[in-house]
């Protein structure tokens, strides 16, 4: 086979690779809050990962292609990272007694400078691959793209819609014990 049917090949396998993965880290989520309300959480945040991620392909010119398609891949696992990060904390805090507005607000503060840096070191490594123009960045660049542009928005949200989401959560939780 040629290089086309090498690309549709591959591309092929990663449909079947990335949902494996999102539900591979629904599990691990669940195995590690047990609760599926928490996992949910924070895989509330993929999609917005996924806008970034596309918006950040279409604004440089460029198109799905297999290396995209890995880095939608290594953008979900560091989305998915920095929500755990936020939710672990602020369900400690509620453990810990904390009311849920407190754990909340102390937890989106205590988690701030973690989500950030995680989100600033993976943008900051990736942009020699994202300005690059000489040989094999038409296989770089698209990798690059996404993870910095998915980044860019989930890191935003992560920090705005998951204690915004938590605490809806936790109230719905409430009203049904009642």
């Amino acid at each position: 086979g040629g290089q086309f049917e090498n690309q549709q090949r591959a591309m092929n396998r990663l449909m079947i690779i990335g949902p494996a993965a999102i539900g591979l880290i629904l599990l691990l989520l669940y195995v590690t809050f047990r609760s599926i309300r928490l996992a949910l959480l924070v895989i509330c945040n993929l999609p917005f990962a996924l806008i970034g991620g596309i918006f950040s392909l279409f604004l440089s010119g460029q198109y799905l292609s297999v290396p995209a398609s890995v880095g939608f891949i290594v953008l979900f696992g560091v989305a998915v990272l920095n929500g755990l990060v936020l939710v672990s904390r602020i369900a400690q805090l509620r453990d810990e007694g904390l009311e849920l507005g407190e754990a909340i607000r102390k937890g989106a503060v205590d988690r701030l400078r973690p989500v950030l840096m995680t989100a600033s070191i993976a943008i900051f490594s990736l942009m020699p691959m994202l300005l690059a123009s000489g040989t094999g960045s038409e296989i770089q660049k698209p990798l690059a793209t996404v993870v910095v542009g998915g980044l860019i928005t989930s890191t935003l949200l992560t920090l705005l819609l998951i204690p915004a989401v938590y605490g809806w959560f936790e109230k719905r939780k409430a009203e049904a014990e009642m």
